[in-house]
This record gives structure tokens, sequence and C-alpha cells, in this order.
């Protein structure tokens, strides 16, 4: 079956960075667009960034330039490198298998804080 699993949420400075990464297995990873999303609390989950390949991604306005989305097809692994994070940043963010028939991960909390 279809699993997805966040890891490297945490708590982080303002201006900080952190790298999340999401393992996918029980499907062709390389076959499918992949996605980062957030959820802030009393705020509706919304796109950071999805990849299909590295001539292929796009990045919501809020994130540009200071996120980057990669995928490491042999490793069935997909990354979210946040960089300058801001208070803003602080969600839930879950990594998603595009598609037809989507799939969720259980998400990582970040939370960026003094």
């Amino acid at each position: 079956q279809v699993q997805l699993v966040e890891s490297g949420g945490g708590l982080v400075q303002p201006g900080g960075s952190l790298r999340l990464s999401c393992a996918a297995s029980g499907f062709i990873f390389s076959d499918y667009r992949m996605g980062w999303y957030r959820q802030a609390p009393g705020k509706q989950r919304e796109l950071v960034a999805s990849i299909l390949s590295p001539y292929n991604l796009n990045y919501a306005d809020s994130v540009k330039g200071r996120f980057t989305i990669s995928r490491d097809n042999a490793k069935n692994r997909v990354y979210l490198q946040m960089n300058s994070l801001k208070p803003d940043d602080t969600a839930v963010y879950y990594c998603k298998r595009e598609g037809w028939r989507a799939y969720w991960g259980q998400g990582t909390q970040v939370t960026v804080s003094s």
C-alpha cells in the first residue's frame, strides 16, 4: 500500500533553516508529481511546492526564493529545504502524492519562533 512518511520538522528560530524529507513506498515513485503542503492553525491547507522533475516544479509565492523542493527517485524521497524561515511558516507540513488518487503523509510540525 502507498505510504508517505515525513521527517525533519522541529523548532527553529526566525532566519533559520530546516530540511524536510518524505519517504515514499508502495508505488512507482518516479511516475508521480509530489507535493509539499502546509496547514497552520485555523487556516486551510495550502500548497507550498510540487515537483515532477527538476524542470517541472512550482512554488507558492510566499516561499519563492527561500524554499527548494527536490527529489531523489533512486531513494523514493522528496525533500523540502527551507531557508530564511519566518514565524508565518509555522505549520504542519504534509507530503502528498498528486494525481487522480491523492495520498497524504501524517505531517511533521514546523515551528518558527524565538
